[in-house]
């Protein structure tokens, strides 16, 4: 069976409309939540794929992320098995510092912008796919990509919106995978830093669901047939191991 790991660093932020997506496919996923004190898986092998999501905090706030340097170590480790991963938001800019980038911001990116395909994403399926589409950015911080990154999609002002920094990775700094009631639970989550628009961002998701919900179909469309998700990786196998007593 297919089966995909997915890093969660809040209780509000999941897999959110790709679940059904994944599910419509035959593909399972498992949480780990490190914010939840969960260990982080030490292989790739027993996973198909990497899954990043979205996080309340920039990429280099050790102090509330303490483990942040072991979700960088696990996607080097799903790199070097040859499996394919995929970041969302906060788990872009994970991605991102893991190919080179550096952070340079601790403001939010909060915001609903148009996204533009640029001369590196002419071919690639997402860009080809979502090209001209209205999509929702939010994350904390910025990060500045290595210089050898080229981004696929742009905003109007040229600032990164998705990359694919390898052909089995791929960063979107945008959020198809929200749903308003996800927005909301941001909102009631105690203590969660937000940006200060967060309710005029929420109304503005409500009127654009009909759009979002494109975006989502179109990524995860894009994503399986760039990535080759539909295809089952090999596993290491599971022994259980049966102590036989001594005569």
């Amino acid at each position: 069976m297919i089966r995909f790991l997915a890093i969660q660093h809040t209780f509000s932020e999941f897999l959110g409309t790709f679940e059904h997506q994944l599910e419509s496919r035959g593909i399972g996923f498992v949480y780990q939540r490190p914010m939840a004190g969960q260990d982080l898986a030490g292989s790739a092998l027993q996973f198909d794929a990497l899954w990043l999501l979205g996080g309340a905090y920039t990429p280099d706030d050790r102090e509330h992320c303490p483990w942040l340097d072991d979700e960088l170590r696990l996607i080097q480790v799903f790199r070097a098995a040859g499996r394919p991963v995929v970041g969302l938001g906060f788990g872009a800019q994970l991605l991102a510092l893991s190919f080179g980038g550096g952070v340079s911001g601790a403001q939010w990116d909060a915001r609903w912008t148009v996204a533009r395909k640029t001369a590196a994403g002419q071919g690639d399926p997402l860009a080809e796919a979502l090209d001209g589409r209205p999509v929702l950015v939010l994350a904390a911080g910025a990060v500045e990509l290595a210089p050898a990154i080229e981004p696929l999609l742009v905003d109007p002002d040229g600032r990164w919106l998705a990359i694919r920094p390898s052909p089995a990775s791929y960063g979107l700094l945008f959020r198809p995978e929200l749903k308003p009631g996800m927005i909301e639970d941001m909102i009631m989550e105690e203590g969660r830093p937000l940006p200060n628009h967060i309710d005029a961002l929420l109304e503005e998701t409500r009127v654009h669901w009909h759009e979002l919900q494109q975006v989502s179909d179109l990524t995860a469309a894009a994503l399986v047939s760039a990535l080759d998700l539909m295809r089952e990786r090999r596993k290491m196998p599971v022994f259980s191991l049966h102590l036989v007593p001594k005569d």
